[in-house]
């Protein structure tokens, strides 16, 4: 499986930023299972998916703290990476 997304370390806590299609953060159900599926390539951290529309703004769904810090930072100072996972 390959994700783009990010492990961000911010004010003592580490969490993983994953890219998702908008259909997913838009469903609460399968947003849900898609953090759940994640969580596992990401072990032990907090897992907030990341959604574009179609004029790029970003929606974060995950936990609201987490949601809202990342909702004021530019989407391009995030540090993406595509990870690669077995």
């Amino acid at each position: 499986m390959q994700l783009e997304g990010a492990v961000i370390k911010e004010q003592g806590q580490t969490f993983a930023v994953v890219v998702v299609k908008r259909h997913v953060t838009d469903n609460r159900h399968e947003a849900s299972s898609a953090m759940q599926s994640f969580s596992r390539c990401f072990p032990g951290m907090p897992i907030v998916l990341m959604s574009q529309d179609s004029r790029g703004v970003p929606t974060y769904f995950g936990r609201r703290d987490i949601a809202n810090f990342l909702s004021g930072v530019p989407t391009n100072a995030i540090p993406w990476k595509r990870y690669t996972f077995n």
